[in-house]
């Protein structure tokens, strides 16, 4: 769908070029027309990936595991989940309850996280639910802006606020 919005701007701009050239309004309309249906496909395709990445369809409805602290206190709680429920790759993990102070700092950071192709969460490079599935590298910026959330297994955003602070 990009492509084809792409092959209409350059449409609507040899069209523009030939308005001018021949001074017909008709060319001039021609292209107006051509740049609203690149528009409309954009904003199509941009409303299609967010539906998209807030609804997944093709994956299982899953109970979200409680996330995991970043305190040593918590250690003992943590070990007490069963791990192989937590790491399955079918489910997604549950998204990390991230304290507003963190958005903020984590939101301005350029540290690279991980994320998965088709998946809504971000990682950091450690993550055990990620295994050894190919990830791409984003900015925790970037990819926060993209619409993925912290994974509540590797708490990405705790750890990278706290490294921050530190």
């Amino acid at each position: 769908m990009l492509l084809l919005a792409l092959l209409l701007v350059l449409a609507a701009l040899g069209l523009l070029v030939a308005a001018l050239a021949t001074s017909a309004m008709f060319w001039a309309w021609f292209s107006v027309v051509a740049s609203v249906a690149a528009t409309a496909m954009l904003i199509a395709d941009w409303w299609r990936r967010r539906h998209a990445a807030r609804h997944p369809s093709a994956e299982p409805a899953a109970s979200p595991a409680p996330p995991v602290s970043v305190d040593a206190a918590d250690q003992g709680e943590a070990d007490e989940r069963d791990p192989e429920a937590e790491l399955d790759p079918e489910i997604e993990p549950a998204e990390e309850d991230t304290d507003a102070a963190d958005v903020l700092i984590v939101t301005d950071l350029a540290v690279e996280v991980r994320v998965l192709d088709e998946r809504p969460r971000y990682h950091l490079a450690g993550c055990r639910w990620v295994g050894d599935r190919t990830t791409l590298g984003l900015p925790v910026g970037e990819a926060r802006q993209l619409g993925f959330n912290p994974c509540a297994i590797c708490t990405p955003d705790a750890i990278l606020a706290a490294q921050h602070r530190g």
